[in-house]
């Protein structure tokens, strides 16, 4: 039985949510909102510019209220931005209304990723070779997910069957 809960993917910058997440919509047939995407469409510029121009508390505050107005939603899957997941209000009312999956995989294997991506503007705010303390920072409430997915030896739809699979059993 699929369940009638939001799907929300959380994890860092990098891991794969928007690719995921398109991935288990399609499969699932149902509606897919990246909550970085609907920012950037919203303010019409991308994030790394809302960032410079607008700053962050600016962000965090349109982050915070799109995603609660798609957790309104039903059964649709939702990939929130990675630092998403910190702010409480949006935490609690992911855990109390939708099916959570941390995406992790190798602090190593997220550098490669975003090293060279100038749309990232958190790294380019604290530098590469800080990644690993946001990393941490942000482990304590990734790990608060329902469920934590190993991304780092699986393909794409290895991941995206693993999700399906505990979605449709919960």
């Amino acid at each position: 039985m699929i369940s009638k809960k939001n799907l929300i993917l959380l994890g860092m910058m990098g891991v794969g949510k928007t690719t995921i997440g398109r991935l288990l919509a399609k499969k699932l047939n149902l509606d897919f909102y990246d909550i970085d995407q609907i920012i950037e469409k919203e303010n019409n510029m991308k994030i790394s510019d809302i960032f410079k121009k607008k700053g962050e508390i600016f962000f965090r505050k349109q982050e915070e209220s799109i995603t609660i107005n798609c957790l309104k939603k039903n059964h649709s899957v939702i990939s929130l931005g990675g630092g998403a997941f910190v702010n409480k209000n949006i935490r609690e009312n992911v855990l109390l209304k939708a099916r959570s999956f941390w995406l992790a995989t190798s602090i190593e294997i997220l550098k490669s990723r975003i090293k060279s991506n100038k749309r990232r503007p958190v790294i380019n705010q604290i530098g590469l070779k800080n990644i690993e303390d946001l990393f941490k920072k942000r482990k304590e409430f990734y790990s608060l997910a329902d469920h934590k997915i190993e991304c780092e030896k699986l393909t794409l739809n290895q991941i995206s069957d693993k999700i399906i699979k505990l979605y449709e059993n919960n």
